[in-house]
């Protein structure tokens, strides 16, 4: 699909950073893809291949070992990993996500001297944990509490829904700090590690999506928390977490344009060899229509999140659009994935096809980092500035 791909609209730096993850991800990670499969793991051994050609840390500062790289030079290293399989996008977010880039951002310098390091050399494995039972989008109604206790703080309350909270050395847990303000300075980001007293994983949920793909109730019962495990100052973990918002949004985009791309290939691939009643399916026009629609719906989301990112490099203010290309491509991936097992038929059913994988996998991608709904609230408040919007 290499005349759908835009490539004109990429610099030459961006093309060839593309053509070097492609190289990687097709000649290494093959493997890899089936062994998680196989397992319902994100082995230990695909982050050490990571960390040695350059995908740990990636957009972590050079002088703490990181890459150094841009959102949109990320974003396009996510659009390539999803190509083969979701795991290794959310590998690549262990080490690059929202917790080491508001460490980044926020952070200490010991702070950063500790975790950063630990990012960038494969050791450490972040999670961010905003949601609760009653709690999800709506973070107002946000229960767990941090109370200031002598030099410290104790931390208590419930987490769920925490991709990769289970295995997470270090966590950037969102709690209330001021009741009487709330989401309006009350809110504090603390960095929980593993194995402190009084943290403990409660409980852990297989998924839709593939089974390296897990979400975990994370339980904080008079967690004892340091001074030094607040993340900006205390009452701006809004402001912490708000300002990698677009840096999730983007880097989901482009993870269901990667995927969307990789199901195309394989629908038109099956359809050249697959005959029926005498005839290929790619010379019906039903399936024809169908590819055609997918490449249509590739080309207008891609164009969006280049443009975006295009924006967002430069400095400008884009608003709501990083959540127009979130609500747009998570949307755009679900149809993709939809046509592409009716294209491939009885093999797009069957447990052990990649379809039938990428179908189960990208359907999360609409609720999760901010689902449909949310994002249209975000754009409509956008459209609609000075006008009270019903929730």
């Amino acid at each position: 699909m290499e005349t759908l791909a835009l490539e004109v609209e990429l610099t030459d730096e961006l093309r060839a950073m593309r053509e070097a993850v492609r190289r990687f991800v097709d000649g290494e990670l093959g493997p890899w893809a089936e062994e998680i499969d196989r397992s319902g793991e994100i082995p230990d051994g695909l982050i050490a291949l990571m960390q040695r050609n350059g995908y740990c840390g990636m957009r972590l500062p050079v002088e703490y070992g990181g890459g150094g790289l841009s959102l949109f030079q990320y974003c396009i290293a996510l659009e390539e990993f999803s190509r083969l399989h979701r795991a290794f996008t959310i590998a690549a977010n262990y080490t690059s996500g929202m917790t080491p880039m508001a460490i980044a951002r926020h952070g200490t310098p010991a702070q950063k001297e500790k975790f950063l390091r630990g990012f960038a050399a494969g050791k450490l494995k972040s999670g961010f944990a905003l949601t609760e039972p009653e709690a999800g989008s709506d973070a107002a109604s946000m229960r767990t509490r941090a109370e200031r206790r002598g030099d410290g703080w104790v931390l208590n309350g419930r987490k769920h829904y925490i991709s990769g909270g289970h295995v997470a050395d270090v966590i950037m847990v969102m709690a209330v700090t001021d009741p009487e303000k709330r989401a309006r300075g009350g809110i504090t980001a603390f960095l929980v590690e593993k194995g402190m007293p009084g943290f403990s994983v409660t409980r852990v949920d297989t998924t839709i999506a593939t089974d390296a793909i897990r979400l975990a109730e994370l339980t904080f019962e008079d967690c004892v928390l340091p001074d030094s495990a607040v993340v900006g100052e205390v009452g701006n973990g809004f402001k912490v977490a708000m300002g990698s918002l677009n840096d999730g949004r983007m880097s989901v985009s482009c993870s269901c344009v990667g995927a969307a791309e990789s199901l195309v290939e394989r629908s038109i691939e099956h359809a050249k060899t697959r005959r029926t009643f005498g005839k290929l399916l790619a010379e019906r026009q039903a399936i024809q229509w169908m590819l055609v629609d997918s490449a249509v719906d590739i080309a207008a989301a891609r164009a969006l999140c280049y443009d975006v990112l295009r924006r967002i490099e430069r400095g400008e203010k884009v608003g709501s659009a990083g959540s127009m290309c979130k609500l747009f491509c998570s949307e755009m991936v679900g149809r993709v994935a939809d046509r592409a097992v009716q294209i491939h038929g009885g093999m797009g059913v069957i447990r052990g096809f990649p379809v039938e994988r990428f179908y189960r996998d990208v359907r999360h991608y609409r609720v999760g980092e901010g689902a449909s709904e949310i994002q249209r609230i975000v754009i409509a408040r956008d459209l609609l500035r000075g006008v009270r919007i019903e929730d």
